[in-house]
């Protein structure tokens, strides 16, 4: 996988996941994940729509594991 489709699952991955989560426990938009995890709005949402294709750090991405209760791995692994 190169680093753009590495982008488009991890994007995929946490849209997947928070609507999982938003059917189980009070729901997080983009807005709340973004403020929780300290990075813009428009960050979340281009990741979730595969235009961002650089910038996510491991700790971002530990956060937003952390946040979904999913694994590092859930989110980095291709269907």
């Amino acid at each position: 996988m190169n680093e753009k489709e590495l982008y488009k699952t991890i994007g995929k991955n946490i849209k997947k996941y928070r609507n999982e989560y938003n059917k189980k426990n009070p729901k997080i938009t983009q807005e709340k994940l973004a403020e929780i995890i300290n990075v813009s709005v428009s960050f979340i949402s281009g990741l979730e729509s595969s235009k961002t294709s650089k910038g996510i750090s491991i700790y971002t991405l530990y956060n937003i594991s952390k946040v979904l209760k999913v694994s590092i791995d859930d989110l980095i692994k291709k269907d």
